[in-house]
């Protein structure tokens, strides 16, 4: 199989900035900035020490197909695709909340409601709920965002308190976020799947607000097939879900949630291919159409050509 792409240290002509998040590399210049979708993966917000094949291809076309799918509902940062791993678009300055909306009970949701919790986020929730349940109606349960280690819930009250946020612009954040989901939502039947939960990211441009970075894709969203939901949940059986879960719950079934301590099990070739493998699936299921995996062995020399040809030619 490919060798996944780690990370990249390339130099571009007029180039201002780098920084390297968990997953991306963002080139920054002057007017926009450029995001390489590495293959690199996440889980309990700790990089994991092997890259996933393709994994960053997957979450770029995954991004990029939602972006433009959504661009009616709110104004997005991307303004081209030069490369199946590269998103281009604004700078934009970031909120420092995730809104993350969730229309099940599952993953995070779910941990804190089995360990007897009945509010999330200031988000009540009412008792005798199955893991997996549909909720009354999807909630939303913000997240600071760490620049490093765990991100942590927050409530609305806390953000406005705190000043994070202006009322007037929460309450925006929020209208889009539940337009975002329902129109993911929407998107998501029509392949046969139901969007479980999901996190959105905003930033201003001047006095606009912009959806920025990735949306919809597995890294940022669980989804579960419609087909058979009703039976596995009369019948208290794990339901067939597409979304990173599969990798975290791998993580704790070898004793690793993140915490002081904990060692990350040894990832092997079969562990990384079917990992790989998976979000293969997940991109041909949420978008109807057929992964197109490059022969090219060289990632790396492909996207740092694609960008400079675009930087030239812009």
């Amino acid at each position: 199989m490919t060798e996944g792409i780690k990370e990249t240290h390339f130099k571009f002509p007029n180039q201002t900035n780098f920084y390297r998040g968990k997953v991306r590399d963002i080139y920054f210049f002057e007017d926009l900035l450029v995001m390489v979708a590495s293959d690199r993966i996440s889980a309990f917000d700790v990089i994991l020490p092997v890259a996933i094949p393709f994994k960053g291809q997957v979450l770029n076309q995954i991004a990029s197909k939602f972006l433009r799918a959504t661009q009616d509902i709110v104004p997005n940062w991307i303004t081209a695709s030069p490369d199946p791993n590269v998103s281009v678009g604004l700078n934009c300055e970031p909120y420092a909340v995730e809104m993350v909306i969730r229309g099940y009970l599952a993953g995070h949701a779910w941990r804190e409601y089995r360990a007897g919790k009945r509010t999330l986020c200031g988000v009540a929730l009412p008792d005798g709920l199955k893991e997996n349940d549909r909720l009354p109606e999807p909630i939303i349960t913000p997240t600071t965002k760490a620049k490093e280690g765990h991100d942590e819930d927050i409530s609305r009250e806390e953000i406005l308190a705190q000043g994070i946020v202006a009322e007037e612009e929460y309450i925006q954040l929020e209208t889009y976020t539940r337009n975002l989901f329902q129109r993911g939502t929407e998107m998501a039947a029509k392949q046969g799947l139901i969007l479980v939960d999901t996190k959105y990211e905003f930033g201003k441009m001047g006095d606009e607000i912009i959806l920025i970075d990735e949306i919809h894709t597995p890294d940022s969203s669980r989804y579960f097939y419609q087909e058979g939901y009703h039976e596995r949940q009369a019948n208290g059986e794990t339901q067939k879900q597409l979304s990173k879960e599969f990798v975290r719950q791998w993580l704790i079934e070898n004793g690793f949630q993140g915490k002081d301590g904990q060692q990350i099990p040894e990832m092997t070739s079969e562990v990384v291919n079917s990992i790989s493998e998976r979000y293969i699936e997940l991109f041909e299921q949420v978008t109807g159409e057929s992964f197109q995996k490059d022969g090219n062995q060289n990632i790396q020399n492909r996207i740092e050509t694609n960008i400079n040809n675009y930087l030239i030619n812009r």
